[in-house]
């Protein structure tokens, strides 16, 4: 049987195509932990650049669902060359900034712009793929292998910038990460022969995406699953701390990437009998029970395996939640629909560290979990109490089995 990943690669045009993508989307799991760094070094306060990271992050959220709107209106080039320089410009500034020691609001400020502007390659990636493979079986597999190339992305990117922030000048993983979202975007934009047409006065003033109450119930799945990689990012730092094997955080938070990578490329070589909706509940539910052991474990060690496990039903919620959405939102809005989803998963890495972090000060790193698991809770939950709005119409479904 032919691999379905190598069919999708040979589409028309778009081993070009997703190898820009690669490039421009790997500063997204840079630039937070690249500021942290450098304001770190000259400041000497973890504290400052978390706040800084964490403001760049939030008006990355909510800046996307706008971008994504206007590039399904005016079309992705148009868009995405504007955005990329404000977001060099405000780059250069925050870097300034923080070494030519300007006041602190120009720090804040810079740093918000950036992040509002950073090229939304990952989300326009997808649309490309809609576009290109539209009603194809190899749809979903495409969507998956978008999957695990964010799952890589954000297992090699903080490596680097760690790597280039502290071997080299305190600027390095900053100044990477920049340049190669500019480079990245540049050659995405170059990508002609693949950029969907742009939906014109239909997507400008058509309804919003959000409008769709199947999208609604996405947002609610993209919030949990944030919330429980924000939690488990914080939880297993934690964990490790109290063990006493620091050193030994990275294998756990790699464990977790690796067990959502596999999972993600076996999920896009399956073909389904079961309707997607029906899939998404299935997998938010075994979420959940997976996320329970780690409650209860006291042992690096035993934790590892356990990680990886828990891991394996990451990739299959986000994948199935894009595909939904696909088939769910108008064609005009598609790229606004996609954005939705990555802003609903920022606000929940937020709100998860957040209350992680809290609970780890108070009852320690196992009970840290628990928000995780209450996490998938809810958002099995919801999906399964409104399967009738992730109903797909048959004359969307890219196969009998969606639409049911």
């Amino acid at each position: 049987m032919a691999n379905p990943y190598l069919q999708v690669l040979r589409t028309p045009h778009a081993l070009p195509m997703v190898l820009a993508a690669f490039i421009g989307r790997l500063p997204l799991s840079m630039v937070g932990l690249g500021c942290v760094l450098l304001v770190a070094s000259e400041t000497g306060s973890y504290g400052l650049g978390g706040a800084v990271a964490a403001v760049g992050a939030v008006t990355t959220a909510l800046a996307g669902p706008l971008l994504g709107r206007l590039a399904d209106a005016r079309g992705q080039r148009r868009v995405l060359l504007p955005v990329l320089g404000i977001f060099v410009v405000s780059g250069a500034c925050f870097l300034a900034a923080v070494k030519e020691d300007w006041p602190l609001w120009t720090v804040f400020a810079s740093a918000g712009i950036a992040g509002a502007c950073i090229p939304p390659v990952s989300s326009m990636i997808r649309v490309r793929w809609t576009h290109l493979l539209r009603g194809s079986h190899r749809l979903p597999t495409a969507l998956a292998m978008e999957s695990v190339v964010d799952e890589f992305v954000f297992i090699v990117g903080p490596v680097l910038v760690t790597f280039l922030s502290t071997t080299g000048h305190a600027t390095s993983g900053v100044v990477t990460a920049f340049t190669l979202a500019a480079v990245g975007a540049l050659l995405f934009a170059a990508q002609r022969r693949t950029e969907p047409p742009p939906g014109g006065h239909e997507s400008r003033n058509g309804p919003s995406a959000m409008r769709t109450p199947g999208l609604r119930v996405l947002f609610v799945v993209g919030a949990a699953v944030g919330a429980i990689l924000g939690t488990l990012e914080i939880a297993l730092v934690a964990f490790a701390d109290e063990e006493n094997a620091m050193a030994l955080s990275g294998v756990l938070i790699a464990g977790l990437a690796v067990g959502s990578m596999a999972s993600g490329i076996g999920w896009g070589t399956v073909h389904w009998n079961h309707p997607l909706r029906h899939r998404l509940a299935v997998v938010l539910i075994l979420l959940t029970l997976l996320s329970v052991p780690l409650l209860l474990i006291e042992d690096v060690w035993i934790m590892v395996p356990f990680v990886v496990v828990a891991g394996v039903a990451v990739s299959p919620s986000l994948i199935s939640s894009f595909t939904l959405a696909e088939l769910l939102v108008p064609r005009a809005v598609v790229t606004e629909a996609f954005t939705w989803i990555g802003t609903a998963l920022g606000l929940g890495v937020a709100v998860g560290a957040s209350v992680a972090g809290k609970i780890v000060d108070v009852y320690g790193a196992n009970a840290s979990f628990l928000v995780a698991t209450v996490a998938a809770g809810i958002a099995a939950a919801v999906v399964a109490l409104f399967q009738r709005l992730l109903h797909v119409p048959a004359e969307h479904a890219a196969s009998p089995a969606l639409a049911r």
